[in-house]
């Protein structure tokens, strides 16, 4: 039997702390939140120079941003999308060089609308 999930369905889930945020270098939601814990860096692409994600193929630029604003906002960083989710958009990103605007809008939304010149590419 084959199940087919909806996109915005599956955003109901969030990412276990042990799933990798970059899949290029299998950085996890884990060690993303430990450096930000430890380091609180000002900037998010701090988080790529200092873990390399984001620096493969890009995809997850605006997801390390999303992770760095809710640190900043005294939240528990936190990606509200499946897994599977995930890596499908990711797929898709790398094969289109487009991201899937339902899942980073789903994921950050609360990061474009306190920031609305922040561009997903």
């Amino acid at each position: 039997m084959v199940f087919h999930v909806e996109p915005l369905a599956a955003i109901l889930y969030a990412m276990e702390p042990d799933d990798h945020v970059c899949l290029c270098y299998r950085v996890s939601l884990r060690k993303i939140r430990s450096y930000l814990a430890r380091e609180d860096p000002p900037v998010a692409s701090l988080i790529s120079e200092c873990l390399d994600a984001g620096t493969g193929c890009g995809w997850c630029v605006p997801f390390l941003e999303h992770l760095h604003a809710e640190h900043k906002k005294g939240l528990v960083p936190d990606l509200q999308v499946s897994p599977e989710q995930y890596c499908k958009a990711r797929t898709g990103f790398r094969k289109t060089g487009t991201r899937d605007p339902k899942v980073v809008q789903a994921v950050c939304n609360d990061d474009a609308a306190s920031n609305p010149e922040k561009s997903d590419g």
